[in-house]
């Protein structure tokens, strides 16, 4: 046995074959967690949304400070959280239910028109490439006669791919409205989960707590810093842009207006989603206003990247352009858009173990301090760099 690292032979090949085995069939093991944490997706979802609104909780919690009995403060603030959020998704839902109805019946309305333009769009590339697509849909009765022929086809496919839609849509709304529920319990024992949660820690940690603590506080500082910056920022957007449809008189103002916010929470490419979706709206309506807002869209994305969202999000996020957009990448390849949605975060929280931690212990390992320098100037240097850590965007 070696005495000098305490660990034996056999210790070290078996953390060698584990280690082995975990990466040779990982993609297995990884199946498998996500199958097993399957079963607590609503749980993960109640806590997500629970974390999401808790800042509105505290602001109403503040507000009520002539409450005096602190339970009930609490409660008051919680039960105005969850009538916020409700009120928000229905005025959601009657904003775009009544225009979603409106541009599908104007769409089927038009189809003529869109065929004929279609039509004379193809007659002008037919004069540049020579193949002839003018005759390919001449009507909407012909193209409403191939899609007829199309399904009865493959009737049994199509039903099966709507019955299996229909009942993921059924599974993932039911999951939803149970989140939304536990949320609303999590928010109501936030305060003995807490406590609970720092009981944790202390019997882990020990006397590491206080550091672990801080960490925590910085990281839960970072997200919600990132979570209100990210919602403000999507509403001033999209404000903006119904003001804007407004003045020019454009259509599916709610409509496009809260589909630009909404697409402008996720990071990098979600104004680019939301600019498709609004000028494809309104390309159907009308050729020019899909122009005026592509233009308007573009102004208005530059105007957020450099104005508005350095002011909201300040110095927390620090994290250069590069080291974000490879989060999002990356994110994005591993997990999908939860992987896009948490990337910037993510990567703020790196940042900080880097410049914060990691940094200043490789610096200590690799420059360690004169053995003849004296301990209490030793201390006072490492309290200075503790105060002031490097930033890796340095």
């Amino acid at each position: 046995m070696d005495v000098q690292s305490g660990e034996s032979p056999e210790e070290a090949c078996c953390i060698a074959v584990l280690l082995y085995v975990l990466l040779t069939r990982f993609p297995g093991i990884w199946e498998g967690v996500r199958g097993f944490v399957g079963h607590f997706r609503p749980l993960i979802f109640g806590c997500i949304v629970a974390y999401i609104v808790n800042p509105l909780s505290k602001l109403f919690y503040r507000g009520l400070r002539h409450t005096k009995k602190e339970s009930a403060r609490s409660a008051i603030a919680n039960a105005l959280t969850i009538v916020a959020v409700i009120l928000f998704l229905v005025f959601a839902l009657l904003i775009m239910i009544p225009q979603i109805a409106e541009s599908v019946a104007m769409f089927a309305n038009n189809l003529d028109g869109y065929i004929v333009s279609v039509s004379a769009m193809l007659e002008r590339i037919d004069t540049v490439v020579p193949v002839d697509l003018s005759q390919a849909v001449s009507s909407s009765e012909d193209l409403l006669t191939t899609v007829t022929t199309y399904v009865g086809d493959n009737i049994d496919g199509i039903l099966n791919n709507i019955l299996v839609t229909s009942a993921n849509a059924g599974k993932g709304l039911f999951q939803w409205v149970i989140a939304f529920i536990l949320s609303v319990y999590l928010l109501a024992e936030k305060g003995k989960l807490k406590a609970g949660l720092r009981r944790l820690l202390r019997a882990v940690f020990g006397e590491r707590y206080g550091g672990v603590s801080v960490f925590l506080h910085k990281c839960n500082d970072i997200v919600h810093r990132y979570i209100v910056s990210n919602l403000i920022d999507s509403l001033i957007v999209g404000v903006a842009n119904a003001i804007f449809m407004t003045i020019a008189g454009m259509e599916y103002v709610g409509l496009t207006s809260f589909v630009v916010a909404v697409t402008n929470l996720i990071p990098t490419f979600g104004p680019v989603i939301g600019a498709v979706i609004g000028g494809f709206v309104l390309l159907m309506v009308k050729p020019v206003h899909a122009l005026m807002f592509l233009v308007f869209t573009i102004i208005l994305q530059v105007c957020d990247g450099y104005v508005i969202k350095p002011r909201l999000f300040g110095s927390s996020l620090g994290v250069s352009g590069l080291w974000i957009l490879v989060g999002v990448v990356v994110g994005g390849s591993m997990f999908g858009v939860v992987g896009i949605l948490v990337a910037i975060p993510a990567v703020a929280i790196i940042d900080l173990i880097y410049g914060s931690y990691l940094l200043p212990w490789l610096e200590r390992r690799l420059h360690p301090a004169p053995a003849s320098a004296d301990p209490a100037e030793e201390e006072t240097e490492s309290v200075t760099a503790e105060a002031n850590p490097p930033s890796s965007a340095e």
